[in-house]
């Protein structure tokens, strides 16, 4: 790698976003872009533990960036994949009700789907959803045709085969360490050598925080990583789910519930739950980092978080380390499912960003700087969102380099 190369355009973080908005760049412009990634692969950690759903957008507040990012991104994942050969299938989900209470919730998310544009929405009574899911029980459901299923690796290593053909070049294995500028230059620190670029675009995920302040950037939140568990379903099992089995979600809480997802490339998964993690890569329940948690801990943010939501993350805590407490939670969705019919499985984490007040931020969170644009809260349903969100950056790129 020539060092003393002036890239145009550099992106910290090679998951589905950074490598999205590279190519995205480079379709727009015959640009010079650089991806640096601190891991020897794409896709290292959020987007390559995605449970690989293709979400419809039916969650999401009409107007805010998520539901307007996810209804287009959703048509451009598909028509990507098609195009690209890539394995993916719009096979639907359910959504359904098991007490009275969740009713409205039902109606809310049905009024919630057509606001964003949804078509083929379907409310279910118990006897149409055995139609669909024999297994599932519940006393309403609604059907969203829009969801599916695919490989977010996948898709991100062609977003990769992509931008390598368009001219675009990586840097792998190489951490970011610290900024400086150098005239109408920044040059980025890594442990694999210095960068030059006129431009940086900030896509780290889980350190997207961290990377913010150290480009003298106050993010004004913090990363809280939260882990999502898994079980899967023996095989003998699997037949209990034909494709998609979601809960009416929490509307104070901003994770799904545990759910079933048939897999692309096979099999069934159940889960996750969402217990807050004490290393920003804690994907196992040992993995423990002093420097994470201390942040935490000062953090004020997390500890309004914690005054609100403290018997939830209980809960969760519970059912990460007593398999029945979790079996019970799919027994609500699936009552035939057995303590036998699953067994753990992977997990992943998830960069929840905070406010300091203690709100979880629930919509993604664009920060543009002078010659810097950050990325600092990417959630679900930012892997199906990942097209819409690189064209929208990349826009804002062209027009800030263009100046």
């Amino acid at each position: 790698m020539n060092n003393f190369k002036t890239y145009q355009v550099a992106i910290i973080g090679g998951g589905i976003i950074g490598t999205s908005t590279a190519l995205n760049l480079l379709k727009i412009r015959d640009v010079s872009v650089i991806v640096i990634e601190a891991e020897e692969k794409l896709a290292a950690h959020q987007t390559g533990h995605n449970s690989g759903v293709i979400h419809s957008g039916i969650y999401y507040k009409p107007g805010s960036l998520k539901a307007q990012n996810c209804t287009v991104g959703r048509e451009m994942m598909y028509k990507f994949c098609e195009e690209q050969g890539i394995k993916h299938e719009r096979c639907g989900k359910i959504i359904i009700a098991v007490k009275p209470n969740e009713i409205h919730l039902l109606d809310e998310l049905e009024l919630r789907g057509k606001a964003n544009g949804l078509k083929g929405l379907k409310r279910l009574q118990p006897e149409e959803i055995k139609e669909h899911e024999p297994s599932v029980s519940c006393i309403a459901g609604l059907f969203v045709p829009e969801t599916g299923i695919v490989d977010y690796t996948q898709v991100t290593d062609a977003f990769g085969d992509l931008i390598l053909k368009s001219g675009g070049a990586f840097k792998k294995n190489s951490e970011f360490l610290s900024l400086e500028k150098d005239g109408n230059d920044l040059i980025l620190k890594t442990s694999n050598g210095d960068i030059r670029t006129k431009f940086l675009v900030n896509c780290a995920g889980l350190y997207s925080d961290r990377i913010a302040k150290l480009c003298g950037v106050n993010p004004g939140l913090q990363i809280i990583p939260f882990r999502g568990e898994y079980y899967k379903l023996r095989i003998k099992s699997e037949n209990l789910v034909k494709n998609l089995v979601y809960p009416v979600p929490d509307p104070d809480f901003p994770f799904l519930g545990v759910h079933f997802t048939r897999m692309i490339k096979g099999g069934v998964e159940a889960g996750p739950n969402a217990v807050l993690a004490f290393k920003r890569e804690g994907y196992l329940k040992k993995n423990f980092s002093v420097a994470d948690v201390s942040r935490m801990l000062l953090y004020p943010g997390f500890w309004k978080m914690a005054a609100k939501y403290y018997k939830m993350g209980f809960g969760e805590f519970y059912r990460s380390y007593n398999k029945t407490a979790f079996v019970k939670a799919l027994q609500k969705l699936i009552p035939e499912i057995g303590y036998e019919d699953v067994y753990p499985a992977g997990s992943g984490v998830r960069a929840q960003a905070l406010e300091p007040d203690g709100r979880l931020v629930d919509d993604f969170r664009i920060v543009e700087a002078e010659k810097m644009i950050h990325v600092l809260n990417a959630p679900s349903p930012a892997a199906t969102a990942s097209l819409s969100i690189g064209k929208t950056i990349a826009e804002k790129i062209i027009s800030r380099i263009s100046d």
